[in-house]
């Protein structure tokens, strides 16, 4: 596909969505691996500079006035080749690698947990175990004949302590993970515990798919047992990559998963199709990131009959992107101009250092003359809404883009509903999702690639462990289905804007270097991208 490969030899990066400072991740050291695509004939090579970091601690801390969670100064401990610390060298992995205990999430509980009576609870247990299952808990032969006979002594309080029991033996670990939140929920602390030292037998960094989003699970739910409100930043950090590091593992994200191009490729469509009999154009992108989205659509310019028009970009930061780029968005302007130069098109890179929470009409530029665009790509769900901040940056930044009469205004995001839900319906969906998420990197990236290790933990990890440890203004990743973001830019005065057929045909064919378990549809005048059964992304253009 030419787009895609100019793409790749202009070094488009993908933006992460945005910095939390609340929690920390493992540190891995890059290794020079070779990166290929399943099913395809052509590999892309990655070499990164080694981090210097060798591991790092979840540091545990304890709600003030409530209890001590662990009296161990840190619950999970990585080693520097980016397994959890064995005595083994993880850099060959053993055929049970998924299984082993040498293999298991985290070090050891040491000291005592929560009460002095965690051991006999944890006896009792066994022995109700016992009495509900029989001596040998994988016969249930006796149980069930029993319920079946009509014979049903277990409330449902014991069915759900069988069919957890059931999923222990079994090795069911998306029950265990679904067990130990609802017992978060419902502040049963000594359940919860217990159901994460299983937990910890069965996760893996570098497991199937399951493993290795339930590792990142885990790590939630003891963060957000081990602190509430604004000590959860105090409870979790860890020291970020350096930065040419985090932007190749970006760029690693970018290339083995569709979901970013296709969300760009959308977004760009529908500015070039409003846009193609204008002279003066003003994009203003929310959150510019590395400017990667707007590589192809200035070569698109250049090439349209007539000639180009005059382009001028207004790029609003974020503390995340300018971290992984090393500097300001002087950087981006510089390598834009260098872009449209070479391709000879009229441009102008506007700067704008400023969060969107404090954006004001004034920060943008606007000029008299100047068809307007602007961008929302996996930017609107890091604003807060009615439910965060009376403020409501989220509908007030739809109100202030729409009093400037936009031509067209672009939305991509995650197709997800974090946003107001309770903690445990929010696991349940984060769980979903990123399950998804995690079998569509699988397809392209081995298990035992290190990368692929870091990959998920700087780019991916970070925001599932903020969506379950973190409330209130702490949690950032706020997701809303399209349903909702259809309501918003209603409220705020928008009417829908067509997405043009040759981009839905543009994005099939990108669709065909990827694994075919990915799939495209059109739906009320949106695009979903999907995993399987599971949408993901969703894009659409207002007016």
């Amino acid at each position: 596909m030419q787009a895609s490969e100019q793409h790749r030899s202009s070094s488009m990066y993908y933006q992460p969505l945005q910095q939390i400072e609340a929690y920390c991740l493992p540190q891995y050291g890059n290794l020079n691996q070779q990166l290929y695509y399943h099913g395809g004939s052509h590999g892309t090579h990655f070499s990164t500079p080694s981090s210097s970091e060798l591991y790092c601690t979840l540091e545990s801390s304890s709600v003030a006035g409530s209890f001590t969670l662990y009296n161990s100064p840190s619950t999970v401990s990585f080693s520097p080749n980016g397994s959890p610390i064995s005595q083994h060298d993880s850099q060959s992995y053993p055929p049970d690698q998924y299984h082993s205990p040498e293999n298991a999430y985290g070090s050891p509980l040491s000291g005592s947990c929560i009460t002095d009576d965690l051991s006999s609870f944890k006896h009792k247990l066994r022995e109700l175990e016992s009495v509900m299952l029989g001596p040998d808990s994988d016969n249930l032969d006796s149980y069930d004949s029993a319920i079946s006979n009509g014979n049903n002594f277990a409330s449902p309080e014991m069915d759900s302590w069988r069919q957890t029991m059931v999923a222990i033996s079994s090795k069911n670990l998306k029950h265990i993970l679904v067990a130990c939140a609802k017992a978060i929920a419902d502040n049963d602390l000594l359940m919860a515990q217990w159901l994460m030292d299983e937990l910890r037998q069965m996760v893996s960094v570098s497991g199937d798919p399951i493993q290795r989003l339930g590792a990142y699970m885990l790590e939630g739910l003891v963060a957000r047992l081990a602190a509430s409100g604004s000590s959860i930043y105090k409870a979790l950090r860890c020291k970020e990559p350096e930065s040419a590091e985090l932007l190749s593992y970006m760029h690693i994200l970018y290339e083995v998963c569709p979901y970013f191009k296709f969300g760009y490729m959308s977004a760009n469509g529908a500015i070039a199709e409003a846009m193609k009999d204008e002279e003066r154009v003003h994009i203003i992108d929310f959150q510019i990131g590395q400017g990667s989205q707007w590589i192809t659509l200035i070569q698109a310019f250049a090439a349209r009959p007539g000639g180009p028009p005059h382009i001028r970009i207004t790029g609003i930061d974020d503390s995340q992107s300018a971290y992984a780029r090393g500097g300001g968005l002087h950087i981006v302007g510089r390598r834009l101009s260098k872009l449209a130069e070479h391709f000879k098109v009229p441009f102008e890179f506007h700067a704008a250092a400023i969060s969107g929470c404090d954006v004001q009409v004034h920060n943008l530029g606007v000029r008299p003359g100047e068809a307007l665009a602007v961008n929302f790509a996996f930017m609107l769900h890091h604003m807060p809404d009615e439910s965060v901040s009376t403020q409501n940056h989220r509908d007030r930044l739809l109100r202030l883009v729409r009093s400037l009469s936009p031509k067209v205004v672009t939305l991509v995001e995650q197709e997800s509903n974090t946003n107001t839900a309770a903690f445990f319906p929010r696991f349940l969906e984060t769980l979903d999702y990123y399950t998804a998420m995690f079998e569509s990197i699988d397809v392209t990236l081995p298990r035992v690639h290190k990368e692929r290790i870091n990959v998920e933990q700087h780019c991916l990890a970070r925001d599932l462990v903020n969506i379950i440890a973190c409330e209130g203004v702490e949690r950032v990743e706020r997701h809303e289905v399209l349903g909702k973001w259809r309501s918003r830019f209603a409220m705020a005065g928008f009417t829908p804007y067509p997405l043009s057929s040759l981009v839905n045909g543009t994005i099939k064919k990108l669709l065909e270097n990827y694994s075919n378990r990915y799939r495209l549809e059109e739906r009320d005048g949106a695009l979903y991208l999907g995993w399987m059964n599971r949408d993901l992304v969703a894009s659409c253009a207002w007016k």
